[in-house]
């Protein structure tokens, strides 16, 4: 991972010299130094600073592609301590003594951002760095494709390439945050940086100029808008790229190939035919393949393979390693139509990176008249109006599953609308593991698979990961999931269409469908996502059949499945999910346009249409259509069809579905089509109307089936299905759909596996409570008694402390925590009864990490109850935000937590990140750091021995996420038949700190073999660890490992 260099001397920002104005552009001189503010829209500006007093761009226009919006009014006055600039949309103070900054809403009274020091820089380190002061809820979210976790807060981030593939790295950065506070940044450089959100936020890159676009904005949509104004939308893929591509080398005998040079059926390129005839047989839907996939693999025949393979239905495009040589020949004469670069080519990143993926933009689109579908990594801000970014050499493992699910939601946070992952990963890989991924990548606009690379495959000898070349119950898994993801295939290209519109994504973290909502905003729901306006995805990422933690937001969510409907909001425990099952729901007033069923589009005419109805009010779609192949759409070879839906929001009422027409033409626009309307209903409608014309009522689904026109309800279709048909109609017409007299289904409590038991309060205690009443202390929270109260101050010196007011308990033990029982005081008062609320659970008292909860209390005297996901921990906080009448109290008769004992055992390694290491061999081998705590005994953590050897002592500190009480930690040496590198003596630490190990925990002596070890020690809790290697045990100056674990709670 890149370090970024910091220096002991920046220098900051001086007292304001000079302040000139010249239209929307102001100059402000601190001496040398300059500062250049522009605005570009209302709610954008650039905010510039030259420590040499002269403006350059080394960019040159790359990043931010769009500044001319027109003129913007702006006006300024001489406040004394400052000068306000002002705009319709916000507020800049610059402050003269020295030259800082803060950014207000237009009302100049709610603070956006507040620089803590001016802007410094460091002309020997060569950075630049804004520091800003942390709101006090403030969230931040962005920095590109990380692989990892999507909420930011208390994470320190490198916008850096590295090229690893592991969690909590970077498969494709972007210098682009945006934040709850209602603003978001992207820097225009092509430097490396590092962005700590911590109480001082950080924002650094490897250049000693400050260049800025800001972005200010009501909603996170709002602001990816504007983000994506300047820096370009994402781009519209072709309609076949949203089916399932297929990647391998099927030219083995090449002479250069790496690979196995033996392997059946992939001898030359045309065998690649034989798999697409395979995925036909199947009953298989896939849309193209990459046939040259594999170092020195190149292709022979692509002309006429690539026509055979269309006669089939499916694209080709080309993977490259080397470059674009003869890219206007395989795309002019050949027919190739896409483009996926190798970290080979592209891998240094930043500008080479981005004008690589140009290249291959321009090779498509100057050579033919398709759209531009290229796949890359080491992506960078901009890299959405051009590419699809994908996670790099990933693993067939759980592991490896579960922070992909918010490493590809989070990309949409950057506005990178087609991020994904090979099925199942290149490496690795298993039946169960291939059926789970491919179920919710399903639900994303882009899909791939790699084959070739498996350890092992459903096919003996070739580890392919296509998938029709499984065996049941997987085989037919996967073909549920494709054909399922064809028919939503409109869906899915109007939400890109959308994306391509507005920057915001297909793909959906849940804080942009509900930036209001606490738990939305935060990585509770890290493990979901909405996949557009009306689905929302829960995939499972471990060897289960049960899936806890579903948050269903407030509103009524339909069970895609089972058709029962839940009244949000609420966390939905114990759903059950055999194999073949996706947790899957539909928001209420939901629309999902499908097509007919097919493997590829255009093996049929895309009608009927049936538009898949969900009714809770009011609700709409605009269903977006084109030729899907070519660039015509740019210049409005497009039709768009609105969809409005009337309903009740519960019980009994009328229905109606408007169909607008179909505005606007395209090459193979259909005149006419037929539409089905399905609502989601429990009962049946006295009638059934298309404008004026009654429809005929049938009473079996066979006579539906066989009629032109009519409708039908099936009271036992997932709760109730109305049918209704329209026939044939021309696509220009609008038309209503009017079901009378139907009654919604009854939503139901969200289902929720009882909390574990309550923990006993006999060896709690109180670690603090910030505010009490004398004879009113916290300890009366927990002791059991209903009529002592926890009250905080009211009649001393200082009474009326202002909220928010909190309480730490220590539970004496560790525990999944799972819920908690706040009991308001029962004296007949109600002063201090908590309003809002949040809930922490940790193994540290220093380090608390986000609320597992937040919410609002009833203004009530009986107990409430709140249950979240269990988390380990042993000690708990409730914050007290607020008191439910206004006031400034906090009080308490009884706390209470619920949980489980925890026993001592390996501790997860999901959320593990690399805080250090000494060496790290990255260029004769993977032998990356992080390998050492990926799960995977395959891989190896390896010290550097290309071009120089590191000498001992050699370490590894690895943040482990959370604090845990840590007792042993276990070796295990390299086990690919190597030696080099085992561990001989060693020290092992934990500690709370990066910065104050404290004494050895544990130290010893290795032996020489390749068995797992196991250093035992006194329990100690802290949130890192430490392994020093003090010597090799065979001799050399090297470090190896296989896989380090923790043990403990």
């Amino acid at each position: 991972m890149n370090s970024i260099s910091a220096s002991a001397a920046p220098t900051t920002l001086g007292n304001v010299t000079a302040f000139t104005q010249n239209g929307s552009t102001y100059d402000i001189s601190a001496g040398t130094p300059k500062v250049r503010v522009s605005f570009a829209q209302p709610g954008v500006f650039r905010l510039w600073m030259t420590p040499n007093g002269t403006f350059s761009d080394p960019v040159n226009g790359q990043i931010a592609i769009n500044t001319n919006f027109g003129a913007v009014t702006t006006s300024y006055t001489d406040e004394g301590t400052h000068y306000k600039i002002s705009t319709s949309a916000l507020t800049l103070r610059a402050y003269k003594t020295p030259l800082r900054f803060e950014l207000y809403k237009a009302d100049n009274l709610t603070p956006v951002w507040k620089e803590s020091t001016g802007l410094t820089w460091d002309s020997a380190a060569n950075t630049a760095t804004q520091s800003l002061t942390r709101g006090t809820d403030e969230q931040f979210y962005g920095t590109g494709f990380r692989l990892g976790e999507w909420a930011l807060r208390d994470k320190t981030v490198p916008v850096a390439k590295d090229n690893q593939w592991r969690e909590n790295t970077n498969a494709s950065p972007a210098p682009f945050y945006f934040s709850t506070n209602g603003y978001g940044v992207v820097r225009n450089t092509w430097a490396p940086g590092q962005y700590a959100f911590l109480p001082t936020v950080g924002l650094r890159h490897n250049e000693s100029r400050f260049d800025a676009f800001f972005f200010v904005g009501d909603t996170p949509k709002d602001i990816l808008n504007r983000y994506t104004d300047v820096t370009g939308k994402p781009f519209l893929a072709p309609i076949w790229g949203f089916e399932m591509g297929n990647a391998d080398c099927w030219n083995a005998s090449s002479p250069d190939y790496q690979g196995n040079p033996n392997r059946v059926d992939h001898q030359t390129t045309p065998d690649v035919v034989k798999y697409a005839d395979q995925a036909r047989a199947a009953d298989m839907p896939s849309g193209w393949f990459l046939p040259n996939d594999g170092y020195g693999c190149g292709y022979t025949s692509l002309t006429s393979t690539v026509s055979q393979l269309a006669t089939r239905g499916f694209k080709t495009g080309l993977w490259t390693s080397t470059g674009l040589a003869n890219i206007a020949n395989e795309v002019g004469v050949s027919g190739s139509r896409a483009v996926k670069t190798d970290v080979a080519w592209v891998g240094g990143g930043y500008k080479f990176a981005f004008d690589g993926v140009q290249q291959a933009v321009d090779g498509i689109e100057n050579n033919s008249d398709g759209r531009r579908f290229v796949w890359t990594v080491d992506g960078w801000a901009g890299t959405q109006r051009n590419a699809v970014v994908w996670s790099g050499d990933t693993h067939g493992t759980w592991a490896d599953m579960k922070w992909h699910v918010p490493a590809i939601t989070g990309a949409g946070l950057s506005a990178l609308n087609y991020a994904s992952g090979d099925v199942d990963g290149i490496f690795d890989g298993s039946p169960k593991t291939y059926a789970r991924d491919l179920q919710w990548k399903a639900f994303l606009p882009s899909l791939m698979t790699m084959s070739g690379w498996g350890a092992s495959g459903p096919s003996a000898g070739f580890n392919d990961k296509q998938p029709w070349r499984f065996a049941e119950p997987t085989l037919s898994i996967n073909r549920k999931y494709l054909k399922l993801r064809e028919r939503l295939l409109p869906y899915l290209y109007s939400m890109s269409r959308v994306a391509t519109e507005t920057g915001t994504p297909s793909t959906r973290a849940m804080v942009l469908e509900f930036p209001n909502d606490p738990i939305a905003r935060g990585n509770q729901t890290a493990q979901q996502f909405m996949a557009g306006d009306s689905f929302l995805v829960a995939p499972i990422t471990s060897d289960t059949t049960v899936r806890d933690g579903i948050y269903l937001p407030a509103g009524t969510w339909t069970d895609y499945w089972s058709g029962k409907v839940y009244s949000g909001p609420g966390w939905f425990n114990g759903y059950s999910a055999p194999l073949d099952t996706l947790p899957v729901f539909v928001k209420g007033g939901g629309i999902v346009p499908m097509w007919p069923q097919m493997n590829y589009a255009g093996e049929k005419p895309a009608t009927p249409i049936t538009f898949d109805v969900y009714p809770s009010g009011n609700s709409s779609f605009s269903l977006y259509e084109d030729d899907g192949n070519t660039r015509a759409y740019k210049t409005g070879s497009f039709a768009k069809q609105s969809v409005n839906v009337t309903a009740p929001t519960s019980g009994t009422g009328t229905v109606s579905v408007a169909v607008g027409a179909s505005t606007g033409t395209y090459t193979g626009k259909l005149a006419n089509r037929g539409y089905e309307v399905n609502m989601h209903v429990a009962g049946a409608p006295t009638a059934v109307t298309l404008g004026s014309t009654t429809l005929t009522k049938h009473t079996t689904r066979s006579a539906y089936d066989a009629a032109a026109t009519g409708w039908f309800h099936d009271p036992a279709d997932r709760q109730g299905v109305l049918y209704v048909k329209t026939g044939s109609l021309s696509t220009s017409s609008a038309f209503t759909v009017t079901a009378s007299a139907v009654t919604l289904p009854t939503a139901l409590a969200i289902p929720s596996v009882p909390a574990g038991a309550p923990i006993p309060k006999t060896g709690q205690s109180v670690l603090s409570v910030d505010s009490f009443e004398p004879g009113q202390t916290g300890a009366n929270a927990i002791d059991g008694n209903n009529a002592t109260i926890w009250h905080t101050a009211w009649s001393q010196v200082n009474p009326d402390p202002a909220p928010p007011h909190e309480i730490q308990i220590d539970l004496g033990g560790h525990y999944n925590v799972d819920g908690l029982r706040y009991l308001p005081r029962q004296d007949g008062g109600v002063n201090g009864r908590i309003g809002q609320y949040e809930v922490y659970v940790s193994g540290s008292t220093t380090n608390w990490g986000t609320a597992v909860t937040s919410g609002g209390f009833a203004n009530s005297v009986t107990e409430k109850n709140v249950t979240f996901p269990a988390k380990a921990g042993r000690y708990v906080k409730l914050r007290a935000l607020s008191e439910v009448n206004g006031n400034p109290w906090t009080s308490a008769a009884e706390i209470t937590t619920l949980g489980t004992a925890v026993t001592s055992g390996p501790i997860s390694k999901t959320g593990w990140s690399l805080v250090h290491v000494d060496s790290q061999e990255t260029s004769g081998e993977n032998g990356a750091a992080t390998n050492a705590f990926d799960g995977e005994m395959g891989t190896i953590w390896h010290t550097k021995w290309s071009g120089g050897v590191a000498p001992l002592p050699h370490e590894i500190q690895i943040d482990m996420g959370s604090a845990h009480s840590v007792s042993a930690l276990r070796y295990l040496p390299r086990q690919d038949g190597g030696a080099n590198g085992r561990i001989g003596q060693y020290e092992v630490y934990v500690s709370d700190s990066t910065t104050n190990w404290g004494t050895a925990v544990a130290t010893g002596t290795f032996a020489n073999d390749g068995t797992e070890k196991t250093a035992s020690f006194t329990a100690k809790s802290g949130r890192y660890l430490r392994l020093r290697a003090l010597t090799d045990a065979t001799g050399g100056q090297y470090t190896s490992a296989a896989e380090i674990t923790a043990i403990g709670i």
